[in-house]
């Protein structure tokens, strides 16, 4: 009999019985109950080979954070954190400069270290499309989608961004605004500051209206950063009357730099996040944004990644829901 079989019999997925054959707690009493009498009924033993050549290696997950300053990757960060207790994993967590290269990084630090998976918090995917297959270990990407990246042993976990934005820009257009800055990342650089314009632009399309790319303000996703690219709209775009921000930190900044210009918010200029961190939510006003279910994010992140680590499962891709959050940062004109 093999894990296959006891899975089959079980009714429930290889994976859930590798769970319940390593002592994990992430699994249903039903499941966990069901399981251990199957195997108890017969007499089922682990290849004790195998599982002694795992004990060999490190029982340590890499986990590379692309961006120093992005509040929600922090927020990511801990529930990987608390996910990954309940295993007999240990995590290496290293941050990089957004504009650092995570594939190279990680080859080197695999090399070195030798982990048995890696998660990828952010990533550039044009880096893993020039040097992924060199990563031969189960990997997951967080945050971005590596679905068209056909990459066997990459996995990710994701937002619609393009759809998220869209619903942020339509949602700013239902409160009557037209002239609307856009602050983002560099396109060229960052596939999701590319998928969110993406969005926004197809939201103007469906409406009618026809976006300049002089109200496209580029930024790092930084308080600072959004602060000074946000007084620099200001002066260049009036009359500007919302600005959508692809994430909260940038948009605290951009209000910051709003109210330092005499203005109001949002009685003169609306502005609306990305993102849905704690902050946004008891910032003065209180931010309206798009949130995304981080939580849910790191916790499928962990799961996919020890499901291919115990038990080869395959790659797979999942889209996680995002949610309107309307705060008070936008009025209805």
């Amino acid at each position: 009999m093999t894990i296959k079989d006891i899975a089959k019999e079980s009714g429930y997925s290889v994976s859930t019985v590798s769970r319940v054959l390593n002592h994990r707690e992430d699994v249903s009493p039903e499941a966990k109950e069901k399981i251990d009498r199957i195997v108890a009924e017969h007499n089922f033993v682990p290849n004790s080979n195998a599982k002694q050549l795992k004990q060999t290696m490190s029982k340590m997950i890499l986990l590379l954070v692309r961006g120093r300053y992005n509040t929600l990757f922090y927020n990511i960060v801990e529930e990987i954190q608390k996910a990954m207790e309940s295993t007999s994993y240990s995590i290496n967590i290293v941050f990089l400069d957004e504009d650092e290269n995570e594939v190279e990084t990680a080859i080197a630090l695999s090399r070195d270290h030798k982990p048995q998976g890696i998660i990828f918090l952010g990533g550039n995917l044009l880096y893993f499309k020039k040097q992924f297959a060199e990563i031969q270990l189960p990997c997951v990407l967080v945050t971005n989608s590596a679905k068209e990246l056909g990459y066997t042993n990459l996995s990710s976990v994701a937002t619609d961004d393009m759809e998220a934005a869209k619903c942020a820009v339509s949602h700013l257009i239902a409160y009557g605004h037209r002239h609307i800055g856009i602050l983002g990342g560099n396109r060229s650089a960052s596939r999701t500051s590319e998928r969110r314009y993406l969005g926004c632009i197809k939201s103007f399309e469906e409406h009618g209206i026809v976006f300049q790319e002089k109200y496209y303000f580029q930024c790092r996703y930084s308080l600072k950063s959004a602060y000074e690219e946000t007084l620099k709209a200001l002066e260049k775009t009036k009359p500007l009357t919302a600005i959508f921000a692809m994430s909260d930190i940038m948009a605290i900044g951009a209000i910051r730099a709003i109210i330092d210009s005499g203005l109001r918010v949002p009685e003169d200029v609306s502005v609306f996040g990305f993102d849905g961190i704690q902050m946004a939510e008891y910032f003065n006003p209180k931010l309206s944004t798009i949130r995304q279910r981080y939580c849910i994010m790191a916790r499928e992140s962990v799961e996919i990644l020890l499901d291919a680590i115990d038990v080869c499962a395959p790659a797979v891709h999942k889209i996680i829901p995002f949610e309107l959050m309307d705060g008070e940062s936008v009025k209805n004109i």
